[in-house]
């Protein structure tokens, strides 16, 4: 790709746009984005879900935990989960390729099966593979995504070693409707309708998208043809939101198709998945509340090329109660239970398993005079390993008035997959991954609008599973230490963020460096945000990094840089500009099969935003 932008009818309105404006693909590790001129919220009054189940202030949540908010989410229609992903530090996001290329989410230095992700409490992890299939996710309709750093497994079961994503769909709350187109380079565009009504409780929403896309190469080797990609998908939501009752019905689908490279060999698959999700709340008396949830994911992949495919459905059922039996105290108590099948046919072996597991948890909280608590336990009853518990307890203490730390200690566990038991090379008679986590941190408020933060973390993992001798065993073990710091000022109208983590990620009996995940990463946003137009600029960089199936190959750093800029013509129509890694910087991600994987290059792209 040449330094010019192309197409070369981009150029004029990205000129324009970004003369005019600029902000970020998604959010710093800290708590929020540039809020517009009329807003008095600040980063404490940031409400998140994910960390206890309940609305809760994040400066009251004894654990790090970063938000991506609808503001960030709704700057570039093309952008996908692992771009707004990508800029917390805490995480590093490898993509071999560009759009719809299998990414790999490393938090906090931890394995990419061993990051739990939701939709409104919908698990999206494969029940085959374990990972999410974060590229092939859309995000139309989400209004905020928030990142739980640590284990989080009482509430959440499997999987939530290294933390949780979460990604919350929005609820209308007036009657509106929209249209919204995005176009640029490599002849990608996206188009997304969608239309709200709300009144008096009752509201129902409907979205429809459509993204195509030429893509890029997947590797540097030379002559490499291009990975194209396209989806389409839906979603629609109705509901009633009460004081003493509350029901929703979600459905949502998404489908397409990705090229990709296979041992330097051009396919394609087709994929769709689909998620349906039934919930419930009840108040009988206003210190309980009871809720329900029915959901179904299914996430499916044909490939084109062969007869082989990978099919996962997850069901599950939950129902959990709060009381809140003092003033400043509640207990939640739960239970869940999950059905997990898997249909494959990989390498020559084929599978078709379920497994059963159930759940039973129980939470303590307090809050009151600066001090906030969190006390919980889980008891897994699962048909394959038996019974495993695990336990968390966590604390944050307002020290100061503008001064707090915070301090927890976690167990957790990743269950065996399916592919792991029936796979090739498949074990029934695995364990679960075991980890015991430790975390302290401080929040500091400091004097022109600044404010500060530092964690300090570690997690040991033991059983870990990894393929040895023909066969699937728990032989490793790893420990993962680090720490982050985030720093962040917000003027009247500008703002400025940084973060960065360290983490060394090792194999605990090798002493060796586990692969994919750098030392360090660091990110900075700054720009400006009022009523009318914003601009902003994001920086992302991690050092070298090993890619240890291949014990002399280490995958460079890199450095990227993203800009946005968007201007409010009116109250109904919105332009906006993005130009994804400026510098045109096709930086290697990972190394397989005698050629490096690459990132999709640069992405320049123009729309308008029409509501109403």
């Amino acid at each position: 790709m040449s330094v010019f932008f192309k197409p070369a009818t981009l150029v004029g309105a990205v000129a324009v746009a970004m003369g005019l404006s600029s902000t970020v693909f998604a959010q710093e590790p800290s708590t929020q984005s540039a809020p517009t001129a009329d807003q008095s919220v600040t980063a404490l009054d940031t409400i998140v879900v994910t960390a206890s189940r309940s609305r809760e202030k994040i400066g009251n949540v004894p654990a790090r935990i970063s938000t991506i908010e609808p503001q960030i989410i709704k700057q570039s229609p093309v952008a996908s989960l692992p771009d707004l992903l990508m800029t917390d530090p805490a995480i590093n996001m490898v993509q071999s390729g560009g759009y719809g290329q299998i990414s790999s989410i490393f938090l906090r230095g931890t394995n990419s099966n061993q990051a739990l992700v939701l939709r409104d409490g919908v698990r999206l992890n494969s029940a085959t593979s374990g990972m999410a299939s974060l590229p092939l996710i859309d995000t139309t309709d989400i209004q905020q995504i928030e990142v739980l750093k640590g284990p989080a497994s009482v509430l959440y079961g499997t999987d939530a070693i290294g933390g949780v994503v979460q990604l919350l769909s929005s609820t209308p709350d007036r009657t509106s409707a929209f249209i919204s187109t995005e176009a640029g380079e490599n002849k990608t565009y996206k188009s997304v309708i969608g239309a709200d009504l709300a009144e008096n409780g009752f509201y129902a929403q409907l979205r429809g998208q459509r993204l195509e896309t030429d893509g890029t190469p997947v590797n540097d080797m030379p002559g490499a043809p291009d990975a194209s990609y396209d989806q389409k998908g839906y979603s629609a939501k109705i509901g009633v939101e009460k004081d003493s009752y509350a029901a929703s019905v979600d459905y949502s689908q998404n489908e397409g198709n990705s090229a990709y490279d296979n041992f330097g060999n051009p396919v394609n698959q087709d994929f769709k998945n689909e998620i349906i999700n039934v919930k419930a709340k009840i108040k009988p008396i206003d210190s309980v509340e009871l809720n329900a949830r029915l959901s179904q994911f299914k996430d499916e992949l044909d490939q084109k090329q062969s007869d082989d495919f990978a099919h996962s459905k997850t069901q599950e059922a939950e129902l959990y109660g709060k009381w809140d039996f003092s003033a400043h105290q509640n207990i939640l108590l739960g239970v869940t239970h999950s059905n997990m099948d898997g249909d494959v046919l990989s390498f020559g072996t084929p599978y078709s398993e379920n497994i059963d597991s159930t759940g039973y948890y129980i939470q303590h909280q307090y809050n009151h005079a600066g001090l906030n608590t969190q006390l919980g336990v889980r008891v897994e009853d699962n048909e394959n390993f038996g019974t495993h518990t695990v336990a968390q307890g966590a604390v944050r203490y307002q020290i100061l008035p503008l001064t707090s730390v915070y301090a927890n200690i976690g167990s957790a566990f990743s269950a065996p997959k399916l592919n792991d038991m029936y796979g090739f090379g498949g074990n029934p008679d695995l364990k679960p991954e075991e980890s015991i986590s430790y975390e302290v941190g401080l929040d500091q408020q400091l004097a022109h609008n600044i404010s500060t933060g530092l964690s300090l973390y570690s997690t040991r993992t033991d059983n870990l599973i990894n393929f040895n001798n023909n066969q699937m065993e728990n032989i490793d073990k790893a420990k993962m230490e680090g720490g982050e710091v985030y720093v962040k000022w917000q003027g009247e109208n500008l703002y400025a963020n940084a973060g960065y983590n360290y983490v060394r990620a090792k194999d605990d009996q090798t002493d060796e460096n586990l692969s994919r995940r750098p030392r360090q990463n660091i990110s900075l946003t700054t720009g400006w945000q009022d009523e009318r137009y914003g601009f902003s600029t994001t920086l992302m960089a991690n050092s070298a990094y090993d890619n240890s199936t291949f014990d002399d190959i280490r995958v460079p750093g890199h450095l990227r840089i993203d800009m946005h800029g968007h201007y409010n013509l009116n109250d109904n129509v919105r332009l906006f500009a993005n130009i994804q890694n400026v510098g045109d910087s096709n930086y290697r991600t990972a190394y397989s099969s005698g050629s490096y994987y690459i990132n999709g290059g640069r992405l320049a792209t123009a729309g308008v935003t029409f509501k109403y």
